[in-house]
């Protein structure tokens, strides 16, 4: 009987240890200060992307907001995390970046600005590391890197800096 509650016990502590976190597992700060609870993305397709404000790259911001124009609403949502790690891109506040991206008509998401390469808030770490989200490991290499998360709030893939937000990959995704 003992060796059949062992293995019992064993069985439910590896099936336990064997659950992913999804997207809905956290929250992180708006640049407003508020909380942004992931759950209420429920059921949604997620595109997270860490941002910077002095970028060659930084007018993908017109094109997140045009994507965000088209596909935005009830089934999809850009989550932009303002950040400084690469190239020192992203010098200015949260409220300097807030009335920076007014130029751009920004519509979706704003976070609060993050590090991710010496302390990556947790939905980062998630992000980056399979043995959190199941899937893949993808380290962030420049400003503007876009990870997809589909409606169960699972990493998807996810799309170099240099890519376009309305490339084939994001654009076939979303029609999915």
């Amino acid at each position: 009987m003992r060796k059949y509650i062992f293995f019992v016990l064993l069985f439910c502590t590896t099936s336990v240890a064997a659950q992913y976190k999804t997207l809905y597992d956290f929250s992180a700060p708006t640049i407003d200060g508020d909380t942004l609870h992931f759950s209420s993305l429920k059921g949604k397709k997620v595109l997270i992307v860490n941002t910077a404000s002095e970028c060659m790259l930084t007018p993908q911001y017109e094109k997140l907001q045009e994507l965000y124009e088209e596909y935005g609403g009830d089934d999809f949502e850009i989550v932009a995390f303002p950040c400084n790690d690469f190239g020192k891109q992203e010098p200015g506040d949260n409220e300097t970046i807030k009335t920076f991206c007014t130029q751009y008509h920004i519509s979706f998401t704003l976070m609060e600005k993050i590090a991710i390469k010496d302390n990556p808030p947790p939905v980062y770490r998630w992000l980056m590391n399979s043995e959190e989200n199941g899937t893949l490991d993808a380290k962030v290499w420049w400003n503007f890197q876009k990870f997809m998360i589909d409606e169960e709030g699972k990493v998807v893939d996810f799309v170099r800096p240099t890519k376009s937000p309305l490339c084939d990959k994001i654009i076939n995704w979303l029609n999915e």
